[in-house]
């Protein structure tokens, strides 16, 4: 913009806007509420020492992953029983950012088995989350993984 004469106009102008910009941040700022926090209660289940058992629509639904023992760069299996509908699940990182990697499942006879492999990382071990999605509720189960 090229310098311009300040004529009495454009003084009026610039007012009135820095007028309505006080009067929006300072109404914005007196009617502020903070949102309202909503914690879950979720009890988070670790497959490295077993089964997870989870109550969906009053039926025990088991989680389980396969190797029992898992290493990082080799096929991880997630299977799920006694569900009809189709599962979504995701898996990242805890104690690092290696990324969300996405399950992809299949129907079986007893259930769903899920497949994927976690990346190495330079740590020894590793702690991971699943995150399972049945009906817009998410169950979160860990597992460590070694090198």
């Amino acid at each position: 913009m090229a310098a311009q004469k300040l004529t009495r106009g454009r003084l009026i102008q610039i007012i009135v806007l820095m007028i309505v910009l006080i009067t929006a941040f300072i109404w914005r700022t007196v009617t502020y509420q903070k949102p309202p926090v909503t914690t879950n209660q979720a009890k988070v289940c670790n497959l490295n020492t077993g089964n997870c058992t989870f109550t969906i629509d009053t039926k025990p639904v088991t989680v389980s992953l396969l190797p029992l023992d898992p290493k990082a760069n080799i096929p991880l299996q997630l299977h799920i029983s006694n569900i009809a509908v189709n599962p979504s699940a995701t898996v990242n990182g805890i104690s690092m950012n290696m990324g969300i990697l996405p399950v992809i499942f299949k129907q079986q006879k007893e259930g769903w088995l899920g497949e994927f492999t976690v990346p190495q990382c330079t740590a020894d071990k590793m702690t991971w989350a699943i995150d399972i999605k049945i009906n817009n509720n998410i169950y979160t189960s860990e597992f460590t993984v070694t090198k």
